[in-house]
């Protein structure tokens, strides 16, 4: 049986979980102790088969470039990224206007979005003031730890 000490809720635990999850090609990790409860998902990435020999070479020039992208993306200096795993939305709820747009002047402390983990919405809030340049996710979209969100320029 785990001690109380065991479950924390920190992001360094959650990062471990993370990598636990990445090295083991799991897709869920969940802990609970009495009341306490840290579950931690993340996306299965299934690849498609490849139609004809033709169609191979456009896509896997751009399934480089994605990646690449993303790493940018998230060492840019007004890079908003994921504090944990779950679902982001970019609006309060279903058919409501987004939160920002690109090209909106934000304010810091001014959400930007929602991500839900664990059935719990979380305001994610602009960490500076600034311009909004990019949106790199969907809403309802699946995001890991670390994952850049929006720009802020």
């Amino acid at each position: 049986m785990m001690g109380k000490n065991f479950i924390e809720f920190d992001a360094a635990a959650i990062r471990e979980l993370a990598q636990i999850l990445r090295d083991t090609d799991l897709t869920e990790i969940e802990l609970m102790d009495g009341e306490s409860r840290l579950r931690v998902v993340r996306q299965a990435v299934v690849a498609a088969p490849v139609a004809t020999q033709v169609a191979v070479a456009a896509p896997a020039a751009a399934a480089v470039v994605a990646p690449v992208a993303e790493m940018l993306d998230a060492d840019h200096p007004g890079a908003v990224v994921s504090p944990m795993v779950g679902v982001a939305y970019l609006a309060p709820e279903p058919g409501a206007a987004q939160f920002v747009t690109v090209g909106a002047k934000v304010t810091q402390g001014q959400t930007l979005l929602l991500i839900e983990a664990m059935k719990t919405f979380n305001q994610i809030k602009a960490p500076r003031a600034g311009t909004v340049t990019r949106i790199l996710i969907e809403s309802g979209t699946p995001v890991e730890y670390g994952e850049p969100l929006i720009i802020i320029e």
